[in-house]
């Protein structure tokens, strides 16, 4: 769409990364092609004496390789471009001649040896990799400046070494699952939330549909967030308390106002739209949010608590580039009556848990901005709370891209541009998409696609009856026994991932919640008041609904409708799928299940 097509170009700039230099086995000069120097250098051998791969080094060489590795320790420190080239001798030698130097100046010791140390390495920026070259330069100037040899390796130099090594260093982190269970992984200090989430997915065997996120949980604080994909999960840990830890879930929203922005930004919550009365298209909306050069601006009324104090206070408030603002009068914008709440650098913005509990928070949409300094403590916190759920994620989107900026487009479209490089057959099973399904006639020699939106519906009733008819289910013994039915149809929804069990109607929004308020979410669960009976929790405009499931008999079987029994399935697993295709009475089709995977 204009959207995409406006960001593409930046976005293929922001991407590409330049690899230059091969990449050498642990970072380590191949020693096979370094040439040796003095008396003791293996001589020139003929082509039937040379080595094969198959035979033995011999052992002179290896103890010669072992000694020349002690000399040249510095092999393995990390490179420098060449800040001087024009100090290097015509013959592109990276060794200082004498003859390069100016004439007043005489060509010191000293000079001579950092000045070659300099010259002669080289460096692979965009892996991290570090090696060196010249080992004749290091040879030659070592020969030189025996007496300040271990001056070289000072702590500037030793501290480059540790910045180099450090890229390579092993950590573990744990990661829990929404149902409690926990796995160690070991990940390297560069690996952000997207490399360790498709990392799980792969171990746990789950489908890949980029629904995937890693949460930071702070159950002592009563906070949490997902993390963003390009954040680096050494970083973010070193921010965590002892009692926090991370969460591997669905998140179906993460990426959605991407798609509809309409949804996510009233009207009468951006500041640009009032003053066009309403005009702005979808694509610009975001435009503006993503250009560095504009400035959007999210206002409204929000309970904001007072810092060290348990009172709550209802304040105008407006978001900017700069920092969160309230007004010290009214609504009025002046710079004079705006009071600095929360800057937007070194903060991140976190969904309250159960803020009316731990905070006394005047509603359960609550939010927080919490600095990166903060670990335990909660008098820095800046805690927030909104009138309803569209304003707080209106709020906590705005917050995002207004700190991540074309950051967020770029992770947005990394899944769909590896997905396009991947034949067909490779591509994951992916959630059933309103947009790839209409109804079809197969009454005939050839099926049509029905566009009479009337008529889609009714052969969608006649589908339902047609279910209802072929819907006899077998015994054990494969024949129909009306004496002894089989009890197949009322267990076997227990096997799916979208049925979740005894839970109550407070867990089901609980888990509606944390994956994500988009339309079509949804899960089945057992009934409270009715213990014959089902419940469908689905979410639609960003409010979760309820529709019970009752079962009903029908010449001696036993059938489960939502519409009173005028379309009846012999068991939830045909009427999920049935309303994967068709909306019936239901306010949209369903789209996307909750599930809880075990890692």
């Amino acid at each position: 769409n204009d959207m995409n097509s406006s960001f593409e170009s930046l976005y293929s700039t922001c991407s590409m990364q330049s690899e230059t230099t091969p990449l050498l086995q642990n970072g380590q000069l191949n020693r096979s092609q370094l040439p040796t120097s003095g008396s003791g250098a293996l001589q020139p051998m003929s082509p039937r004496q040379k080595v094969q791969r198959s035979q033995p080094v011999r052992i002179m060489a290896v103890r010669r390789l072992q000694e020349e590795e002690q000399q040249f320790r510095t092999s393995s420190l990390p490179a420098i471009p060449n800040p001087f080239p024009e100090l290097c001798s015509p013959a592109s030698s990276p060794v200082l001649a004498p003859g390069s130097l100016p004439q007043s100046q005489p060509a010191s010791k000293h000079v001579s040896m950092e000045q070659t140390f300099v010259s002669c390495i080289s460096v692979q920026t965009s892996s991290g990799l570090f090696h060196f070259e010249g080992r004749k330069a290091l040879q030659a100037a070592r020969d030189q400046d025996e007496d300040r040899s271990k001056a070289t390796l000072s702590s500037s130099l030793r501290l480059l070494y540790h910045e180099a090594r450090v890229p390579f260093m092993l950590q573990d982190v744990k990661v829990f699952s929404e149902d409690g269970t926990s796995k160690v992984v070991e990940i390297l200090a560069d690996m952000t939330a997207r490399d360790l989430c498709q990392l799980l997915v792969y171990k746990s065997h789950c489908v890949d549909d980029n629904s995937w996120t890693l949460v930071e949980h702070h159950p002592h604080l009563g906070l949490e967030r997902c993390l963003e994909d390009h954040e680096l999960i050494v970083q973010v840990e070193s921010t965590m308390g002892s009692e926090s830890k991370f969460l591997f879930r669905k998140n179906y929203a993460k990426y959605e106002f991407f798609k509809n922005p309409m949804n996510f930004f009233p009207e009468q919550m951006v500041a640009w739209c009032q003053q066009t009365n309403g005009s702005i298209p979808q694509s610009q909306l975001l435009q503006n949010f993503l250009n560095s050069s504009s400035c959007p601006e999210i206002q409204g009324f929000l309970h904001v608590k007072e810092l060290g104090r348990k009172s709550w206070k209802k304040l105008y408030v407006c978001l900017r580039r700069s920092g969160l603002y309230c007004s010290t009068k009214g609504t009025s914008k002046e710079p004079r009556h705006l009071q600095l709440l929360a800057d937007l650098e070194d903060s991140n913005i976190f969904s309250l848990i159960a803020g009316k509990k731990l905070y006394n928070a005047p509603a359960e949409y609550g939010f927080c901005i919490k600095p990166n300094r903060v670990r335990n403590e909660t008098k820095e916190l800046r805690l927030l709370c909104a009138e309803d759920e569209q304003s707080r994620t209106c709020w906590m989107t705005a917050f995002r891209l207004l700190k991540y900026g074309m950051l967020l487009y770029q992770n947005y479209r990394i899944p769909q541009q590896r997905k396009a490089m991947l034949p067909h057959f490779a591509t994951p099973v992916r959630s059933v998409s309103e947009n790839s399904l209409v109804a079809m006639d197969f009454s005939g020699q050839i099926g049509r696609v029905i566009e009479n939106p009337a008529e889609a519906q009714s052969a969608a009733l006649e589908e339902g009856h047609a279910w209802r008819k072929r819907s006899t289910r077998m015994n054990i013994l494969g024949s129909q026994s009306p004496l002894h039915p089989s009890t197949l149809s009322t267990v076997i929804h227990r096997t799916q991932h979208w049925f979740h069990g005894r839970i109550s109607r407070e867990e089901s929004h609980r888990i509606i919640k944390q994956q994500g308020l988009v339309d079509g979410l949804f899960l089945l669960r057992d009934s409270q008041s009715n213990p014959k009976a089902f419940v469908l929790t689905l979410c639609h405009h960003q409010k979760i609904k309820h529709f019970q499931i009752l079962p009903c008999e029908d010449d001696g079987q036993i059938f489960f409708s939502l519409d009173d029994g005028n379309t009846k399935f012999s068991d939830l697993i045909q009427l999920v799928e049935f309303y994967q295709l068709n909306k019936g009475v239901l306010p949209c089709k369903l789209k996307h299940h909750c599930i809880r995977v075990a890692l």
